[in-house]
Order: structure tokens, then sequence, then C-alpha cells
């Protein structure tokens, strides 16, 4: 009797090392055009998750128009971050990954030479820097690439997080030259 707890005790370490699979889940938002689930539902089976439900809400908007997509999978727990970043790469909008929420969503206008500054590299730095993540993105460049233009970003962050990512936004800002246009924080729009 004494040798049966042992294995038990043995047995949940190597469930979890050996071939260890989890369930995760994911939250997105879609447009509604055909196609769009189809593109959602690839990376995670491409990256090696198993879909075991889908609650695809088309009925039910967004405060962004989206339609609210609810995916459950399970796969080791060293593919799970890759999952959510073929998921991003494919340009869909994770809205919660696993545990890792983006309860907050702030709205930044940059305004300068945002093409002759690459606006890719800004962008690369406001999601390193800032840790945030840029689901949207609007140009207006009415003088062409080689004027001024101003850019609207929508960014989603961590909750609490608003100042530190503004302050990081900011600082970037002042590197390339750029006006940095932010949201009135601690309030009701």
């Amino acid at each position: 009797m004494g040798d049966a707890p042992e294995p038990d005790d043995e047995d949940e370490p190597d469930a979890e090392t050996d071939g260890g699979v989890r369930a995760y889940t994911v939250r997105l938002e879609l447009v509604d055009e055909p196609g769009e689930l189809l593109r959602a539902l690839a990376p995670i089976a491409d990256s090696g998750g198993n879909l075991l439900s889908i609650h695809h809400e088309r009925g039910n908007i967004t405060p962004r128009g989206h339609i609210p997509v609810e995916v459950d999978l399970e796969c080791p727990p060293d593919r799970f971050d890759d999952i959510v970043q073929a998921l991003r790469d494919a340009g869909v909008n994770v809205i919660q990954a696993g545990e890792e929420h983006y309860g907050e969503e702030v709205n930044v206008v940059l305004v300068g030479h945002l093409v002759e500054t690459d606006l890719s590299n800004t962008l690369s730095r406001i999601e390193d820097e800032a840790e945030a993540v840029v689901q949207d993105l609007s140009l207006a460049a009415p003088d062409g690439t080689e004027g001024v233009a101003s850019a609207r970003a929508r960014l989603a962050i961590d909750s609490g997080r608003s100042e530190e990512a503004l302050a990081a936004i900011r600082s970037i800002g002042t590197d390339k030259e750029l006006t940095v246009v932010e949201p009135l924080l601690g309030g009701e729009a």
C-alpha cells in the first residue's frame, strides 16, 4: 500500500511533460465576410492545435462591428504562443489568448513624416516598447508619402498599463520627431 501513492504522485508530473496537452481558449473578433472563420482557424491547425469547439456569435456584433468568436483548442503548452502568433500574423484580431487579456484599448494619432521615418519600424517599436498590439491602423497622407501624414492606431494593452504604454509611445514619437495625440485617460468618452 505504501507503493500505490508513489506512482500516483509520479503520474501527475509525467502527464504534463510526456506528450502533455492543455486546453486553451482564444477569443477573436472577425469581420463579417465569407471565409473569415476559415482564415482564423487555419493557423491554429497549421501550428499543431486541435480544435475542441467554436462558439461563433454571428448575431452578436462587438462595438467595433465585428463578430466575436471563442475557440477552444488543445495543444502542447510549448506550441500555444506559436499558435497565437500565427493568428496575429494572419491578421486575426486576438482579444484574449489563454490567460493573456488585452483589457484596454487606446487610440493614438501620430503626425509627422511617418513614411520617411519608417512607419513599419515605428509600429514595431510601439508593439515592443509599449507592449501593445496594433489592432488597426488608418493612414492619411494628403500630400503623398514625402509629406506630413497622420496615422490613427488602435492599440490593445494589458489592463492598468495605459499610462506606461503612452509614455513609451511619447518617447518613440520624440525619437522620430512625430507629434503624438493621445486620448484623455481616466474617464468615459
